[in-house]
């Protein structure tokens, strides 16, 4: 078991007992837990009761949170002749085709996020093995390749996460910042659950949503109740 730190150890003073809570709680206790001197993520971790080595449960999607996430997001976007205006006027730190994809074989990745209009997706794919791996690279599914950049610029510029579920069948997605406050981390929390339960396979058994733990990036996990998730969602 890794040894923790005295601020961690007094974060999590009077909990261990505390198995399960409900969602308010949950967001309460991670918010007020943060010890350290940065404005720390919310994140929370999500087990969904699907088997992601078959297509057909897989769930990856994108939400636009009500509050952002709290950061200022480089945009990227693959396109060409008047959607690179389009891009550009909507807030797209980068657009292009051809130059954007030499700059990116260079190594000069100065973005956090991609979009691309469907008709360069094959330009893409030339740097597909560089933006793959640091999960760049657009996807129908998450709204990323689109003719409608200059939407899709605003969405990710505002605030939009966008989530996948891994090998395990846990999906990891951050809230937002400590400083936005519990109330603002709460309806971030209740947009992005209503997206992942909308996106429900419908070829998945029994309980969906089986387990949740609402954490800070170096604060302990807060387990929630799975009984009280469906009745957030819905409330």
């Amino acid at each position: 078991m890794p040894k923790h730190g005295k601020k961690y150890r007094k974060a999590i003073e009077g909990q261990e007992s505390l198995e399960k809570l409900n969602i308010e709680e949950a967001v309460s206790k991670a918010v007020g837990s943060s010890f350290v001197k940065f404005d720390e993520t919310v994140d929370v971790a999500l087990c969904l009761g699907v088997d992601p080595k078959y297509s057909d449960q897989m769930v990856r999607g994108a939400c636009a949170l009500p509050h952002g996430l709290g950061k200022t997001v480089r945009v990227a976007v693959f396109c060409k002749g008047d959607k690179e205006a389009e891009a550009k006027a909507a807030g797209a730190d980068i657009a292009g085709a051809e130059e954007l994809v030499a700059q990116i074989k260079e190594g000069n990745i100065n973005f956090d996020s991609v979009i691309a209009t469907p008709d360069v997706m094959a330009l893409v794919g030339q740097v597909g093995r560089i933006l793959g791996p640091r999960g760049l690279m657009p996807n129908a599914k998450t709204g990323t390749v689109t003719f409608d950049v200059a939407n899709a610029v605003k969405e990710v510029k505002a605030g939009r996460v966008e989530f996948k579920v891994d090998k395990a069948g846990v999906l990891h997605a951050p809230l937002g910042k400590v400083s936005f406050g519990s109330e603002k981390i709460l309806d971030n929390l209740k947009a992005l659950l209503d997206s992942v339960n909308r996106l429900k396979p419908s070829s998945a058994k029994g309980t969906y949503m089986q387990k949740m733990a609402v954490s800070t990036t170096m604060g302990p996990g807060f387990k929630v109740d799975p009984t009280v998730i469906r009745k957030f969602i819905e409330g």
